[in-house]
């Protein structure tokens, strides 16, 4: 059997991945701090919920010590792991950050990721496949004025898979994959951002303007596509519009 733990589930790409997994019959764990009744509504034998703020490590290290973990992906063949969950603020030149900020956008970022995939790792049956991928961002490979926090975090988890796929545990595969620009909640939240915070915020309002943004529910069904693939994992960072990924 085929599970799934899926992060960042209520809304924008990450509700999209949970519709798309659900579809195909793939029963999902979500981890958030709200709640999707929507998912509940329509799937309720197959959809599970925890309401869990993955920013806060501590409460995140408690819930995966307390066992609910392992008995999600107890008796699975396959394990998939999409760390969605993310945020892009805070905003700005370094000067004007606000420190709790920066660090709550690790925590959530790059913490729970590694916290995640580790505690997955470690609690799948021996012989169990496990499926891991971060969902990171072209910022983690480009650096943009305004964005040192998030393009910081997004590439901490590339180096993670790099790492990650140098311990060759056959039974592990992982990939940070860059999905490129789609049109959510977090791209509105960057068009209302001012210059100053944002230099480069004028490209992302052409490609609003342009139409030239993804539609979630399509990039989610690449984006599962190439995770249920065979080539998944044979490049530990990848994009989803070019590279192994595109062509799967």
């Amino acid at each position: 059997m085929i599970k799934a733990i899926l992060t960042g589930h209520t809304k924008g790409l990450g509700a999209a991945i949970a519709f798309e997994l659900l579809g195909r019959g793939i029963p999902v764990l979500g981890l958030a701090r709200g709640a999707a009744p929507d998912l509940t509504a329509r799937y309720p034998q197959a959809f599970e919920q925890v309401e869990l703020d993955l920013a806060d490590s501590a409460a995140l290290a408690a819930w995966i010590a307390g066992g609910a973990l392992a008995g999600a992906i107890a008796g699975c063949s396959t394990v998939l792991l999409i760390n969605n969950a993310g945020t892009v603020q805070p905003v700005g030149a370094l000067a004007l950050q606000d420190p709790l900020a920066v660090a709550r956008a690790v925590a959530l970022n790059v913490a729970a990721p590694l916290m995640l995939a580790g505690a997955v790792a470690q609690a799948r049956a021996l012989r169990c496949e496990c499926r891991i991928l971060h969902v990171s961002s072209g910022a983690g490979r480009s650096a943009y004025p305004g964005w040192n926090v998030y393009c910081a975090t997004k590439a901490a988890l590339d180096q993670h898979a790099r790492a990650v796929a140098l311990d060759h545990d056959v039974n592990l595969r992982i990939c940070s994959l860059a999905p490129g620009v789609i049109d959510t909640g977090m791209q509105a939240e960057i068009r209302a951002l001012s210059l100053e915070q944002f230099p480069l915020r004028e490209k992302f309002d052409d490609l609003k303007r342009a139409g030239a943004l993804s539609e979630p529910a399509q990039c989610a069904r690449h984006l599962v596509g190439y995770l249920l693939s065979p080539l998944f994992g044979s490049a530990p960072v990848d994009d989803l519009r070019s590279g192994v990924a595109a062509s799967s």
